[in-house]
């Protein structure tokens, strides 16, 4: 038994049968992303946390970093924090999670992607699923223990670790079940990455509530429960897993013909010369602009909505932020006004990764990063003028529509990268191009919030703020729009031979024995099993998708 186990995680022995049925990938991949996606939710938890520690009073302590005014004293209280048991943790404390979760996942990505090709996607979901779950874990014990460098450590190095490896162990096997829909395919399993808080925050918010005592938040229970739930999505998505034949073609597709599109490669490159090309670093600085020319903003979305409109959004126009954030009851009413243009972003996030991967099918995937940029940069325009003339709604629409493009924009670039790189390593290629998003996650928030606390220094009205800001971020889309430009075919030097592709794909091969042929058994998969896989995935997007409406409609309410 514990050879047939060991067997069937191996990438020769997942290999599907003519009458395995495609459609079961795309929702396996999506419980996977589902689970790493909570990554984008972690903010839930700042706040209960920061209040975790109270006196004799009931009243929250000091945290460990109270009356620190500069960077440096930030930092000091940071290290503190790390080990210290009687003083509270800040929202900076914390907030390197997010810095740790995004560089982690980018540098594992890119260290790992080799390995994945190799072993396989079911033995990397795995091995995702044991570093995201373990990590949770072990950041609960540290919640327990008051030990920051436990959630660092447990979540935040372990975990990243696993969003790595989970983030890009269906985009290979994916784009080679569905050659006819590659922006698609990649499109469904990253619209769950970006789904995944939308089901997860609110689904923590509840667990907290039920856990939470006088002298307990309930974070740590929360963490354990997450923990389990998200242990069974990836593993029952990663062992849904499966790759086609070498050379397999959907019944009836006929490959697209290059002498049209050159940009669409029908060889492969190795990953050990992916990097040597110049359209890798093109694509590298593509989607880091891409990213960093949103990243920041999205992140600031709640108070960037409030100190650019003030009491525009309670119906009392005559009041600008300042009015609002002295007085309690007003900023709690346009903080809840925040929330929902957070929630709406994160809807338009969502959806744009599917449409906009799926239409680049039809566009072709430098056309459609030839709109992210020219739209960008006039939706950055349309911003500013929005912004000084308090034109709520358009500001509204400029944002939700930058916000599809910031998503659509990770869910073409695998495709892109199989146009011209071909598939045999896109899934590694994949992973090394991962570390632009580590990149664009330190750059597009360092410009915003440095721009952002300048400007405020200095006294510049709230209202006036950003709008400098937007034209930086728009520099930043000229730079990938010209990139973009630059783009050409590879040049055939680059490409495997067909011999040295034979060898590629035969290496590592095992012989077949009794328990591959119960593996590989060429029988039809059960319609039943499609449904039901794809009833797993929609039931909790559909519940995310109604707490992220109920959350957006106190924008119009």
């Amino acid at each position: 038994m514990r050879g047939f186990i060991l067997i069937n995680l191996s990438k020769e022995h997942i290999t599907a049968g003519n009458q395995f049925n495609r459609w079961l990938v795309p929702p396996a991949a999506l419980a996977v992303h589902l689970s790493i996606g909570m990554a984008y939710g972690f903010s839930v938890f700042w706040k209960p946390l920061g209040n975790a520690l109270t006196g004799p009073d009931g009243k929250p302590v000091a945290a460990c970093a109270a009356g620190a005014s500069t960077f440096a004293d930030k930092l000091a209280g940071t290290a503190k924090a790390l080990t210290a048991t009687d003083c509270n943790w800040t929202q900076f404390d914390l907030g390197w999670m997010y810095t740790l979760f995004f560089v982690l996942l980018g540098c594992s990505a890119a260290i790992w992607g080799g390995w994945l090709e190799r072993a396989g996607p079911r033995k990397a979901g795995l091995v995702a699923m044991l570093c995201w779950c373990g990590g949770l874990l072990i950041s609960a014990l540290g919640i327990h223990q008051h030990q920051l460098w436990m959630m660092w450590l447990g979540s935040g190095v372990i975990g990243g670790i696993g969003l790595g490896l989970g983030y890009i162990s269906p985009v290979s096997t994916l784009i080679k079940w569905f050659p006819d829909r590659r922006g698609m395919a990649t499109g469904l399993a990253i619209m769950g990455f970006g789904g995944g808080a939308m089901i997860g925050s609110p689904l923590a918010t509840k667990l907290m509530a039920m856990f939470a005592t006088p002298t307990d938040p309930g974070v740590w229970q929360t963490f354990v429960v997450l923990a389990l739930i998200y242990a069974v999505f990836m593993t029952c998505g990663s062992l849904g897993y499966r790759v086609p034949a070498a050379n397999w073609k959907p019944a009836g597709w006929t490959p697209p013909d290059v002498q049209h599109n050159r940009l669409v490669a029908t060889r492969h490159v190795h990953l050990k010369n992916a990097h040597k090309t110049p359209q890798f670093w093109l694509l590298w600085l593509i989607l880091c602009m891409n990213v960093s020319a949103a990243i920041g903003i999205i992140g600031a979305a709640a108070p960037m909505l409030q100190e650019t409109f003030g009491g525009v959004l309670i119906g009392q126009p005559q009041l600008g932020f300042a009015e609002i954030k002295a007085d309690e009851a007003l900023t709690a009413t346009a903080a809840a006004v925040g929330a929902g243009f957070v929630g709406l972003i994160s809807l338009f996030n969502i959806f744009g990764r599917i449409g906009w991967a799926t239409s680049s099918d039809k566009l072709g995937r430098r056309t459609t990063y030839f709109i992210f940029f020219v739209l960008g940069i006039m939706m950055y325009v349309c911003g500013t003028y929005a912004a000084n003339h308090h034109q709520l709604a358009l500001f509204l629409l400029v944002f939700c529509v930058i916000a599809s493009m910031y998503g659509g924009g990770f869910a073409t670039i695998p495709a892109y990268l199989a146009d011209l790189f071909g598939t045999q390593f896109v899934g590694a290629i994949h992973g090394r191009l991962l570390t632009a998003w580590s990149t664009a996650g330190i750059l597009g928030p360092v410009i915003v919030n440095y721009m952002h606390d300048v400007r405020l220094e200095a006294h510049v009205p709230y209202a006036d703020i950003y709008a400098p800001i937007f034209m930086t971020l728009a520099a930043l889309l000229g730079v990938g729009f010209t990139a973009n430009l630059l783009v050409r075919p590879v040049a055939d030097k680059y490409f495997m031979s067909d011999s040295e592709l034979a060898a590629e794909q035969q290496s590592g091969k095992k012989p077949a024995d009794n328990a591959v042929s119960l593996v590989n058994a060429d029988t039809p998969t059960p319609a039943i099993l499609v449904k039901l896989a794809w009833l797993a995935v929609l039931i909790p997007i559909s519940y995310g998708i109604w707490m992220t409406v109920q959350k957006a409609w106190s924008l119009f309410a």
